[in-house]
C-alpha cells in the first residue's frame, strides 16, 4: 500500500472517529445543560420571573448586540462587565448585607475581616444549593435570595434605560442611554441575566460543582476552579509534549529526505490561460481591500470608546454608531474580506488548475460577487435597525443582530450566506472536474483542495442548527463549529493545499512529496484540530467530558506549530530556488509571516489560554484578545492577503511591481499588529489577570478596575500600532489599486533577473 493511500485512510479513519466524538458529546451537551425554569418563585409561592421572561430576556440581550456588549459567560466583548458574573457578585454581596443588616444592625463592608468570613460561610451553601424541581419545572429561592436579586434587578433596569443615576456607568460601559427600549424589556432582560448567574453558582444535583464548571471565579459563592480543571491541565500539557516529541521524531525519520528538484528555468505560472472567470476574480480582491480598510476604521472606533465611552474625540457617537455596532462590524468584517480572499483565490486557481473554462464560469463568478455585496449591505443595514431598537424583537433574528460573536447577522442573510456558500463550491467543483478525474501526481492534492472545498460550503450550515430559542449552551456548541471548525479549520486545509499546488506547479516541489506532506500535515492538524473545539466549551453549561476531551486535543493543536520554523525555512527556500522567484517574493514573504504569526498568535498566546486552569481565570479578559488579534490577521489575514497578491500577479503577469508599498505594507502591518500586542493588549491582559486572581473574575472586568488611569494609558498606547498597521493597509491597497488604474509594463520580460531583484 502506497504512503499517500496509507495517509488518506488514516484521514478518513481519524475524522469518522473524531466528528463522532464530537457529535456524541454534543447529545451530552443538550442532555446535561442547564435546565431551563417554568417559572422562578420564592419560598411562599411569589413568582418572580417565568420562562417566557427568561427567552425573551434573551431576544433583548441579542437585539442589542448580546456578547458585543459585554459578554455571557465568558464570551463576548471586553469594555462592558460580564453579565453573568457581575450579576452574582451584584447578587452575593446584596444578600450578604441583607443578613448583616438583620443580624448586626450594620452594612456588611463595615464589619470586621472575622464576621463577614463567617457571613460568606453561612451564605455559600444557601447560595449554591439547586432549588431547581425537574418534575414541575419550578425553581424555588429564598425569601431572602429575592430581596438581593430585586436589588441587583433594578440595577440593570437603571443602567439599560436613560436613568441619570447610572450615566456615569453607562459611559465607562461605552453603552447609549436606553440601550433596551421599554421597561418591559429592561426586566426581562434581568430574567435572562439571572439565569445566567444561577446556572454559573448552583451546584448539577448530586455534585459539588455548578453548571458551568464553577465558572466564574467568585471567592464569596466558593466559585473555584474544579480538580477536574487542575487534572486536564496537566493532562494537557504531557499530551502536547508526547504530540511534540512523535512528530518530532517523524520529522527526524522522513522530512526532507526526497531531493529537490531542478527549477525550470522560466515561471511556469506564466503560461497558464488567463480565462474570463478568472479575470472576473479581480474584483472580489477589490472588495477585499476595501472591506479590510472599513474594518481598520471600525477597529479603531471600537478601541477609542473605550476611552472616551460614548463619544469620539468630543461628538456623541454612540448615538448613531453605538459601541455594540462598531464591534460587531469589526468582528464580522474580519471574517468577511478574509474569506472574500479565500473564495476569490479559490474561483481563480480552479481553471488554473484544471485547464478547463466550464459554459457560464464567468457569469456565475459575477452572480455570485452580485450576492455577497446584498448580503453584506442587508445584514449590516440589518445590524444597525436592531441595535438602535428600531426592528422590534419578532424581526430581530431573522433580520437583525443574533448577538452571537462572529455570527451575529440575522437569519436571512445566514441563510443567504449558506446559498452562496453553496453556488461557489459548484463553481469550483465544475471548474475541477476534469482535474479531479485525471490520474496524475497531482491528484491527492486537487482532491483535497476540493473536499476542503465541499467542508467550508457544508460546514457553514452548523451556523443554521439553532433557533431563536435553542439552549443557550447548544447554541455555544454549534457556534464553535463555525469559528473553530469552519474559519480555523477547513479554510486552513484549503490554504495548504492551494499553496502547496502552487509550488508544484512552479516546479519548486515534486508533485509526489507535496502530496504527502500535505496530507500528513492535514493528518496532524485534524487530529488536535476538531475535538480541540471543546476547549471553548469548558464554561459554558458542559460536563467534564468536555473538559477533558477539549485539553487533551487543544493541546495537540499546538505541536505541528513546534515544527512552524521548519515551514517557514521550507518557504523561504522556496523563494531564493530560481532568479525568476523574485516574481513572487512578496506574496511568499506574507506566508513566512503566516508561520512567524501561527507560533506566536497560535502557539504561545494559544496555548496560555486554552488550557482548563489558565482559561478559567482568563477567559474574556484582554489576554483572549491578544491570542484573538495575532492569529486571526496574524494567521488568516496575512494567508490572505499572500494569495491576493499570488493572485494578482496572475492576473496582471506583465505589470510592473513596485516593490516599495508592499514593502511598506508588509513591515509595518507585521510591527503594527506586533505593537498592539505588546503596547496594549498583553500588559492589559496581565493586569486583569492579577485583578482576577486577587478580587474575583468580576473585578478585572469592572468599572472600577476598567476606569483606572493605568488602563487609559495602556488603551491609549494602542494608538501608534494601530496607525502603523493603518499604513500598511493603505500601502496595500495603494499598490493593487495602482496595478488596474495606472498600470506600467515591466521593461524587460519577467524572465530577467536583474529586473526583478528589487522589484519583487
Amino acid at each position: 500500500m502506497s504512503q499517500t493511500r496509507k495517509l488518506w485512510l488514516a484521514l478518513a479513519a481519524l475524522l469518522a472517529v473524531s466528528f463522532t466524538a464530537l457529535l456524541w458529546m454534543g447529545g451530552e451537551i443538550h442532555r446535561q445543560a442547564p435546565p431551563m425554569p417554568e417559572r422562578v418563585v420564592t419560598a411562599h409561592g411569589v413568582t418572580l420571573y417565568t420562562r417566557a421572561d427568561i427567552e425573551t430576556g434573551r431576544t433583548v440581550w441579542q437585539s442589542f448586540g448580546g456578547q458585543q456588549l459585554g459578554s455571557i459567560w465568558g464570551h463576548g466583548a471586553l469594555v462592558a462587565p460580564d453579565w453573568s458574573a457581575d450579576w452574582l457578585h451584584r447578587e452575593a454581596v446584596a444578600w450578604l448585607d441583607l443578613r448583616a443588616q438583620r443580624q448586626f444592625g450594620q452594612g456588611y463592608a463595615r464589619l470586621d475581616a472575622g464576621t463577614q468570613a463567617k457571613l460568606q460561610a453561612e451564605l455559600k451553601p444557601d447560595i449554591r444549593r439547586n432549588g431547581y424541581d425537574a418534575g414541575t419545572g419550578t425553581l424555588t429561592i429564598d425569601d431572602e435570595r429575592a430581596q438581593a436579586m430585586a436589588q441587583v434587578a433594578a440595577h440593570y433596569e437603571s443602567l439599560f434605560s436613560n436613568d441619570p443615576a447610572t450615566d456615569k456607568l453607562r459611559e465607562t460601559y461605552a453603552m447609549k442611554d436606553n440601550t433596551v427600549d421599554s421597561p418591559e424589556h429592561r426586566r426581562q432582560l434581568t430574567a435572562f441575566f439571572f439565569w445566567t448567574a444561577w446556572a454559573a453558582v448552583a451546584n448539577r444535583p448530586d455534585a459539588t460543582t455548578s453548571y458551568t464548571n464553577n465558572w466564574p471565579y467568585e471567592p464569596l459563592v466558593g466559585n473555584a476552579p474544579t480538580s477536574s480543571s487542575f487534572l486536564w491541565t496537566v493532562f494537557s500539557v504531557l499530551f502536547m509534549i508526547a504530540g511534540i516529541g512523535l512528530l518530532g521524531w517523524h520529522y527526524a525519520v522522513y522530512h526532507g529526505k526526497d531531493i529537490a528538484p531542478t527549477p525550470p528555468a522560466t515561471d511556469p505560472l506564466r503560461g497558464i490561460t488567463i480565462t474570463p472567470s478568472m479575470k472576473a476574480t479581480a474584483k472580489y480582491f477589490w472588495v477585499v481591500l476595501a472591506l479590510f480598510l472599513v474594518q481598520i476604521l471600525l477597529g479603531a472606533t471600537t478601541a477609542h470608546f473605550q476611552v472616551e465611552g460614548r463619544e469620539f474625540y468630543g461628538f456623541k457617537l454612540a448615538e448613531i454608531l453605538p459601541y455594540a455596532l462598531t464591534r460587531s462590524w469589526h468582528t464580522q468584517l474580519a471574517v468577511l474580506w478574509i474569506a472574500t480572499a479565500w473564495l476569490g483565490t479559490g474561483l481563480y486557481i480552479a481553471p488554473a488548475i484544471s485547464g478547463h473554462e466550464p459554459k457560464f464560469q464567468r457569469a456565475g463568478v459575477n452572480f455570485l460577487f452580485v450576492c455577497l455585496l446584498l448580503i453584506v449591505v442587508g445584514a449590516f443595514t440589518g445590524q444597525w435597525f436592531a441595535v438602535m431598537q428600531k426592528l422590534g424583537l419578532a424581526n430581530n433574528f431573522w433580520f437583525g443582530h443574533q448577538g452571537w460573536e462572529y455570527v451575529d447577522i440575522g437569519r436571512f442573510w445566514q441563510a443567504f450566506l449558506f446559498v452562496g456558500l453553496m453556488l461557489w463550491l459548484l463553481l469550483m467543483g465544475r471548474a475541477l472536474w476534469p482535474a479531479l478525474v485525471r490520474k496524475d501526481e497531482m491528484s491527492s492534492i486537487v482532491g483535497l483542495l476540493f473536499l476542503s472545498t465541499v467542508a467550508i460550503g457544508l460546514f457553514y450550515a452548523a451556523g443554521l442548527m439553532w433557533g431563536e430559542h435553542t439552549h443557550l449552551s447548544m447554541v455555544e456548541y454549534w457556534r464553535w463549529w463555525v469559528v473553530h471548525l469552519w474559519v480555523e479549520g477547513f479554510f486552513e486545509v484549503f490554504a495548504v493545499a492551494v499553496m502547496s499546488f502552487l509550488f508544484v506547479k512552479l516546479g519548486l516541489v515534486r508533485g509526489r512529496t507535496a502530496t504527502v506532506n500535505v496530507l500528513f500535515a492535514t493528518v496532524v492538524f485534524m487530529a488536535g484540530g476538531v475535538l480541540g473545539t471543546f476547549h471553548h466549551l469548558y464554561f459554558t453549561g458542559t460536563t467534564t467530558a468536555v473538559v477533558a476531551l477539549g485539553a487533551s486535543f487543544s493541546a495537540l493543536e499546538v505541536v505541528p506549530l513546534a515544527f512552524i520554523g521548519m515551514e517557514a525555512y521550507e518557504t523561504w527556500s522556496h523563494s531564493q530556488a530560481t532568479p525568476w522567484m523574485a516574481r513572487y517574493r512578496w506574496p511568499i514573504m506574507f506566508f513566512i509571516a503566516v508561520s512567524f504569526w501561527n507560533l506566536v498568535g497560535a502557539g504561545l498566546f494559544g496555548f496560555l489560554i486554552n488550557t482548563p486552569l489558565a482559561l478559567y481565570y482568563m477567559q474574556g479578559l484582554n489576554l483572549t484578545a491578544l491570542h484573538g488579534h495575532t492569529a486571526l490577521f496574524g494567521v488568516y489575514g496575512m494567508l490572505g492577503i499572500g494569495l491576493l497578491l499570488f493572485c494578482v500577479r496572475g492576473l496582471l503577469p506583465d505589470a510592473d511591481w513596485n516593490a516599495k508599498p508592499l514593502r511598506i505594507s508588509f513591515w509595518t502591518l507585521n510591527i503594527g499588529l506586533s505593537m498592539m500586542a505588546v503596547f496594549t493588549l498583553l500588559p492589559l491582559g496581565l493586569l486583569q489577570l492579577n485583578a482576577a486572581l486577587e478580587h474575583g473574575y468580576w473585578y478585572a472586568r469592572s468599572a472600577e478596575f476598567m476606569g483606572r488611569p493605568i488602563i487609559d494609558v495602556l488603551v491609549w498606547m494602542r494608538v501608534p500600532g494601530d496607525t502603523v498597521f493603518s499604513v500598511g493597509a493603505l500601502a496595500l491597497a495603494w499598490f493593487v489599486l495602482r496595478l488596474w488604474l495606472a498600470p506600467k509594463r515591466a521593461p524587460v520580460t519577467a524572465d530577467v533577473p536583474a529586473a526583478l531583484i528589487e522589484g519583487g
